[in-house]
């Protein structure tokens, strides 16, 4: 006898690329969750070449009869078509998007329900992203550094996300009907190995120009691992350069392209003062990446950059 589910309110997308038994670990959290039938579960595997399937397979042949879980493989390398996919299989009316590398509290989907249920004006929210550390936290890895390792807390309380700042795909909800017009453009983002972005904040750019209210939600909480690769020096500068690569490749008009390179030269003003004062570890790490960025975005902008696009 085939089980037929309900319609769910919720669509758990999780984008995975070789990364099985951290996958593993964020499914086994999900059917404890307080409100998990009124979800259902689409595992997006990216190309993997790892075990990511018999780990998926395995996690919905346990849940027969229980939670909804779909494994969907999506050869098209890079994450916004993996999120693309995610999104045209969903059923839900809620597409809540969360990281194979995170652990979401208790009341996560409750709490995603609930407040897009009272706010009809609210089309997309975030939360709170607690880093689980591999080993500990380097001395270097000052506040100002931490958005790049998807690291947020924005207080106690429910408020609108102000101009400069939006959700993480680790961590964020968006109204499936929003995506009946907007897709995650499919030349940003990461593809692979390759730390391209940007996709993010053009989704939540056309969320703001169309006037819908983006509500950061305190009560929206996962845990996020961090493994000691991504804790060197080396890594957050290519971050760093790969985000310079991204904001380059983003604009396109040559009256565009004009504007971007006035707001660097002020940058670049900005961060050779900044540099007069900066005494700790952390601060003098923050001028090099600064200027890594920079440097991204010049390369991209003289088009030296093409190659580095190539996944």
């Amino acid at each position: 006898m085939v089980l037929i589910h309900p319609k769910p309110r919720v669509s758990i997308v999780i984008c995975t690329y070789n990364r099985a038994d951290l996958l593993q670990i964020t499914l086994n959290s999900l059917p404890a969750l307080k409100a998990i039938d009124k979800a259902e579960i689409l595992i997006v595997d990216n190309n993997s070449t790892d075990h990511t399937r018999e780990i998926s397979q395995s996690f919905i042949q346990r849940q027969a009869g229980g939670t909804d879980v779909h494994y969907l493989f999506e050869q098209t390398q890079g994450l916004s078509a993996a999120r693309n996919r995610g999104i045209q299989e969903a059923k839900g009316d809620i597409v809540a998007f969360l990281d194979d590398d995170a652990v979401p509290c208790m009341e996560w989907i409750r709490t995603i329900i609930d407040t897009l249920d009272t706010r009809q004006d609210v089309y997309a929210m975030g939360g709170v992203i607690r880093p689980r550390f591999e080993s500990e936290r380097p001395k270097w890895l000052i506040e100002e550094l931490e958005l790049p390792y998807t690291i947020v807390d924005m207080g106690a309380t429910v408020h609108e996300y102000p101009m400069n700042r939006h959700p993480f795909g680790a961590n964020m909800a968006i109204r499936k009907s929003f995506h009946d017009k907007y897709l995650f453009p499919t030349d940003l983002g990461r593809k692979g190995t390759l730390l391209l972005s940007g996709e993010e904040s053009w989704i939540f750019e056309q969320m703001k120009k169309e006037g819908k209210a983006i509500l950061y939600q305190p009560s929206m909480v996962v845990d996020h691992f961090i493994p000691d690769s991504r804790l060197t020096k080396d890594w957050i500068k290519q971050r760093y350069y790969y985000q310079g690569v991204t904001n380059g490749s983003m604009h396109k008009s040559q009256i565009s392209k004009l504007v971007l390179l006035g707001k660097v030269a002020s940058k670049v003003l900005y961060i050779v003062v900044d540099a007069l004062f900066a005494r700790t570890e952390g601060r003098k790490l923050l001028i090099t990446c600064r200027m890594q960025s920079i440097k991204g975005t010049l390369d991209t902008l003289s088009r030296r950059g093409k190659m580095r696009l190539i996944g």
